[in-house]
């Protein structure tokens, strides 16, 4: 199997205010959007975001209904401290602060409109 692209899929109630917060804070951009779907890209690579407005009927029944809940969207960043400046200074709300794991890990995270955890994550210095 070759995978070209990856993509992970989140069911929300409203599409249009998740895919303005990852265009507005995260430099993501509209590729392909529909009544209730948008699919986002980003120019550094890495995963794309698609966005499901709940109850649509292109889901199946059993995942109609269902919302992103308990998921977290990580993204690996090198300075931290400055995305999270940044991200204060833009207004968005850091529902983590940032800390240092034990192990070296440094992380923060926020949440979009619709509740979507994001977390920005450093790698420790090998």
């Amino acid at each position: 199997m070759q995978i070209t692209k990856t993509a992970v899929s989140l069911t929300v109630e409203d599409v249009t205010t998740s895919a303005a917060f990852l265009q507005r804070h995260f430099g993501y951009s509209e590729e392909m959007s529909a009544d209730g779907f948008v699919s986002l890209g980003h120019p550094g690579g890495g995963v794309d975001v698609v966005y499901l407005r709940r109850g649509l009927e292109v889901l199946t029944e059993e995942q109609r209904h269902r919302i992103a809940d308990g998921v977290i969207l990580a993204f690996v960043v090198e300075d931290i401290a400055a995305e999270e400046r940044r991200l204060r200074e833009e207004g968005v709300v850091i529902t983590l602060p940032l800390r240092e794991e034990p192990w070296g890990e440094k992380l923060f995270q926020v949440a979009d409109p619709n509740g979507v955890v994001i977390e920005l994550v450093e790698w420790a210095q090998q």
